[in-house]
């Protein structure tokens, strides 16, 4: 058995972030597990949708995309303009760099945003019975969780978190996340777009087939911006990874930046 040691090192403003991965996977054949790269087994994507014994669409796999990264005007499909920020969000907009971003900084994304094209997992608990609860598992930044409640009421007061306090239920074959509770630290996108404590998100995540996880998301802050707006992402199942162990830490001693090689 041959193992692999695959270090990945990015540098961030006045940070550095060490990714490390150990998998002691075979050289395998295309149909086998493992990170899977260059590797991955032949499966179609359009294929149809999993389910678990009592019909629940199982949401499982690894899966990259699903929210915004560099800029959630582009890649939510809006013109230039039409995402209805109150004049006071448009100024800190302008004002932000991406060398500013908490993110860079091993911070959390929040909602609905993505880790770049690391892979992520919804984990749902338990399997053999309706779910309390499910878990998002993300491999970039900080390694980071969210547990989404499926039989839960909001509290009356939540403390503000980076990815708040979710309830969710099933609508047919959609998941429906309902999220308040946020504090105003992380940013939609490295190009900076901001909200409020005052945010509420509602993200409708449909398996729309074997490989592709529709979010459509609805982001309502009148904090920061003058209505209620929603636009969608598709989430790209990546057969054969895994998600891998990734520290991203402030003045991270480790990793080429550290003197480690």
């Amino acid at each position: 058995m041959k193992k692999r040691l695959l270090i990945a090192v990015s540098v961030c403003a006045a940070t550095s972030c060490l990714a490390v991965s150990v998998s002691g996977a075979l050289a395998q054949q295309g149909t086998e597990g493992g990170r899977g790269r260059g590797n991955r087994p032949r499966v179609a994507l359009d294929g149809p949708v999993p389910r678990y014994p009592d019909g629940t669409v199982d949401l499982g796999g690894a899966w990259t995309g699903g929210g915004p990264v560099q800029d959630m005007e582009a890649q939510g499909k809006f013109k230039p303009g039409e995402i209805p920020l109150l004049p006071w969000a448009k100024k800190l907009l302008d004002s932000r760099t991406p060398e500013d971003d908490p993110h860079a900084y091993c911070m959390p994304m929040g909602v609905p945003r993505q880790a770049g094209n690391y892979p992520w997992r919804f984990v749902q608990y338990p399997t053999h019975t309706k779910a309390t609860h499910i878990f998002v598992l993300w491999e970039g930044n900080i390694h980071s969780f969210r547990q989404i409640f499926m039989d839960a009421k909001h509290p009356a007061d939540p403390d503000p978190t980076w990815f708040g306090h979710s309830i969710g239920q099933w609508e047919r074959d959609t998941l429906v996340i309902d999220t308040v509770g946020f504090n105003d630290k992380f940013w939609f996108d490295r190009r900076g777009h901001p909200h409020t404590e005052q945010l509420h998100t509602i993200e409708r995540w449909t398996r729309k087939d074997f490989g592709h996880l529709d979010n459509q998301v609805t982001i309502d802050d009148p904090g920061a911006y003058s209505r209620p707006f929603t636009t969608t992402y598709t989430a790209i199942l990546q057969p054969g990874e895994e998600i891998m162990e990734y520290i991203c830490n402030e003045n991270n001693d480790y990793g080429v930046a550290g003197g480690f090689r």
